[in-house]
């Protein structure tokens, strides 16, 4: 059957042989092949370049769209058979994506922007604090969380649906909302559960 879900041997999101299997059998649903709508109307308004990272980049489709437009942008992974499928991709920009891990991760030079797509809900709820708080360490005031955030409530993943109520108690202490839009190109497995987001550092 075409669409049979592989054998895998490991359940552990948190480890990066967990991702690796899945890219090597190329078992990707959160892979769309290209950059979203949203996030390619928010780069095409940006009023100047901006330097960014993309956390749990995957195959890093978004990373060339931002280079091509200018800006300065990191795609970062820890699984390394991701890391290499990006590189594939990502032709002149191959050199932008790096293996590492995003909680100890430090960039070059300070961000405008902390890009976020389907990292969050591949992480067990309960590291969710952490990777709130380290958004919060990366930006400095104004600087800007742009994010597709996955809202669902079924106890198994990935993906880890979120709450409303929960995002925000996660967010509002250090971030104000600036943009909450319908998702028009969602994949199958976030249909109907999926917002575009901007928040902004307090």
């Amino acid at each position: 059957m075409a669409d049979a879900v592989p054998q895998f041997a490991s359940r552990d999101p948190l480890s990066p042989g967990f991702w690796d299997e899945r890219f090597d059998k190329d078992f990707t649903p959160w892979d769309r092949g290209g950059a979203p709508a949203a996030l390619r109307r928010f780069v095409g308004a940006a009023a100047r370049p901006l330097a960014v990272l993309i956390p749990g980049c995957g195959s890093a489709h978004e990373l060339s769209l931002m280079c091509e437009a200018g800006w300065d942008a990191t795609a970062i992974d820890f699984s390394p058979v991701a890391v290499a499928r990006a590189r594939r991709l990502a032709g002149p920009w191959a050199g932008r994506i790096v293996d590492a891990d995003f909680f100890s991760y430090e960039p070059a030079r300070p961000l405008d922007l902390v890009y976020e797509q389907a990292f969050l809900c591949a992480l067990p709820r309960a590291r969710w604090l952490e990777v709130a708080r380290r958004w919060e360490a990366l930006l400095g005031p104004g600087g800007l969380l742009a994010a597709y955030f996955f809202f669902d409530d079924a106890a198994k993943g990935p993906p880890f649906g979120i709450a409303r109520t929960r995002l925000d108690e996660l967010l509002l202490p250090g971030f104000e909302c600036v943009v909450d839009e319908a998702v028009e190109d969602s994949l199958p497995v976030f249909a109907g559960k999926e917002r575009w987001m901007v928040w902004r550092r307090r």
